[in-house]
Formats: structure tokens, C-alpha cells, sequence
């Protein structure tokens, strides 16, 4: 079996922006993708630089891939089960099939927790029109003085209301349940104006643009709502090989993404920091870079020399 430079597993942003790299450094590859990359989930970005009228996150991806590709590198669709370093090489298992690999990238991203009773359906119908939405620091600029809900409570759900409260005076804490506030909390939100109302939320439908909910005090709707539920960060492959992760999962890497295993590195929402397309990018780019010397320094990275066959 052949002994691949490198093995990524994840394709979103950080993903794809190190197969670029890499393939670019003409080193062997393997992208293995389970197809659950969170930035598909986004309908227009309008942060990303370079394109000034947004660009949807799976044209984002699909452009990313066009690219990875152009210079050799190649995605697979399946979903990687186990990562085991064994002497000097990594033994990647992907759906009961084993790959060898000197250095191994992990770009697993994390999973937003959805309100509990927001169908599948309803949870795509309600994001691709904007009545849905994830990540105030991506796109709290497109609720600028609408109608807004956050549904949390605790710190991570004031924190969210707060600086959503700069788009908006129009906004409203929902908790999931019923609200678990400390009087800080509470006293920010009400120097902010924010509203608060007690779950339980259910009936989740989209009504005249807006989605609605049921709540502790009757039926409400909003042009947008954000859940401040948390997300699970996939770093158990990364773990379970052996790397180290803080009390909320994310990878430690230091300035050059290497985890603590040895040719292990990480890259993207999967590492603590700030969770955005370009941050990835950024991250990706280190790793690739630092793949790329660490490679050479066990093995001299030199190009044959093109024979000249004469005309």
C-alpha cells in the first residue's frame, strides 16, 4: 500500500485551503470528506473577502474543490473511523479500509446543537431564507433592525443577546426550557432592553417569512432566530490517537498547528479560536506549510530533473 505525504480528513474550508497548499508543495494526499462540513450549511457569506455580493457556502466549497483539484488533489466521500500512529506513520481506517499516511490533518469542524422539534425540512427551509441562522459574527449585519430571537439562557445565551443587541433594538432571549440566569445576566439584559421569555419552545413553522415558535407566553415570530445551544466539537479521532483537547474538546495546537502526537496537526473550527472561514483559511495555510518542513526534514523534499528528449 502506498505511504501518502499526508492524509486530511475533513473538507471544509481549512480542509480543502491545506489540499491546495499541499498538492501545490507536489506532496501525496488523501482528502476524506463524511460530507457534514458545517460552512455548507451557510446560504451567503458576505464576509468572505473577494466577493462583494456574497457567495453561498457550498459554491464556496465546490470553488475550493475545483481548485484542490486542478493541481491533483482528489476528495473521497466517506467517513474516517479510526487514526492509530504506529511507529513512524499514521494508520488511517475509513470505513473499514486502511491507509498509511507520514502526517496526518485533522479539519473536523464542529456540529451547532439544533433546537430540539426543528424538523430537518423546516430547520433548511428556515436557513436558506435567513429565518434560521448560526453565527451572529457572520451575518448579524443582515438582521440589522429586525425582528430577532436567541434562543439559550446562561452566559452563552446573555452573550450571544448582547452582541446581537449592536445589530438590533428589536431582540428577545428565549430559553429552551425554562431560564437559568444569574443576576448579572440578568441585570446586562435588562440594561440592554433585551426581552426574556421561558420555554418550553416548540411548534417550530415558518409564517409569513418569519419563523414562529411556541413559548411560555403564547406564540411568537421572528424574522431571525438564533440558537445559543453550543455544538460539538469532532475531535474524538484526534483524541482517541492520542492528542490533547481542552475541557470543551478543541484541539491544543501551538503557533504552527501541530497537536500533541507527533505529524498530528489541526486546523479550523476543530481548534480552540475564532470559528470563521477566513481564521480556517489562515490556520490551514500554517499547517500545510509546517506538513510541508516537517516532511522534509526526515526526508529531503528534491524535484528530479526534467530529461531533455531532444525534438
Amino acid at each position: 500500500m502506498a505511504l501518502e505525504d499526508c492524509i486530511i480528513v475533513g473538507s471544509g474550508p481549512a480542509g480543502l485551503t491545506a489540499a491546495i497548499y499541499l498538492a501545490r508543495f507536489h506532496l501525496s494526499i488523501r482528502l476524506f470528506d463524511s460530507g457534514t462540513s458545517r460552512a455548507a450549511l451557510i446560504p451567503r457569506t458576505h464576509n468572505h473577502a473577494g466577493y462583494p455580493h456574497g457567495i453561498s457556502g457550498p459554491a464556496l466549497l465546490a470553488l475550493m474543490l475545483e481548485q484542490a483539484e486542478r493541481y491533483g488533489a482528489s476528495r473521497e466521500l466517506s467517513r474516517v473511523t479510526r487514526i492509530q500512529r504506529v511507529d513512524d506513520r499514521f494508520v488511517v481506517t475509513v470505513e473499514g479500509r486502511t491507509f498509511d499516511a507520514r502526517t496526518v490533518l485533522i479539519a473536523t469542524g464542529v456540529i451547532n446543537n439544533r433546537p430540539e422539534g426543528l424538523g430537518e425540512a423546516l430547520h433548511a427551509r428556515a436557513l436558506a431564507q435567513g429565518a434560521l441562522r448560526y453565527c451572529p459574527i457572520c451575518d448579524g449585519y443582515e438582521v440589522t433592525d429586525k425582528r430577532v430571537a436567541v434562543i439559550g439562557t446562561g452566559t452563552h445565551g446573555t452573550a450571544e443577546a448582547l452582541f446581537l443587541r449592536g445589530y438590533t433594538a428589536d431582540l428577545t432571549l428565549i430559553a429552551p426550557q425554562a431560564h437559568d440566569l444569574d443576576a448579572d445576566c440578568a441585570r446586562q439584559l435588562d440594561e440592554a432592553g433585551i426581552a426574556r421569555v421561558d420555554g418550553p419552545c416548540g411548534g417550530y413553522a415558518m409564517e409569513d417569512d418569519q419563523l414562529a415558535l411556541d413559548t411560555a407566553e403564547g406564540r411568537l415570530a421572528f424574522d431571525s432566530v438564533y440558537p445559543a445551544l453550543g455544538s460539538k466539537i469532532r475531535s474524538e479521532l484526534a483524541v482517541a490517537a492520542g492528542a490533547r483537547a481542552n475541557a470543551e474538546g478543541c484541539l491544543e495546537v501551538d503557533d504552527h498547528q501541530r497537536t500533541s502526537v507527533p505529524g498530528l496537526f489541526a486546523a479550523g473550527d476543530v481548534v480552540k479560536g475564532l470559528d470563521q472561514i477566513s481564521s480556517a483559511m489562515g490556520q490551514a495555510g500554517v499547517a500545510a506549510t509546517t506538513i510541508r518542513n516537517y516532511l522534509a526534514e526526515a526526508h529531503p523534499l528534491r524535484r528530479a530533473a526534467v530529461r531533455d528528449t531532444g525534438s
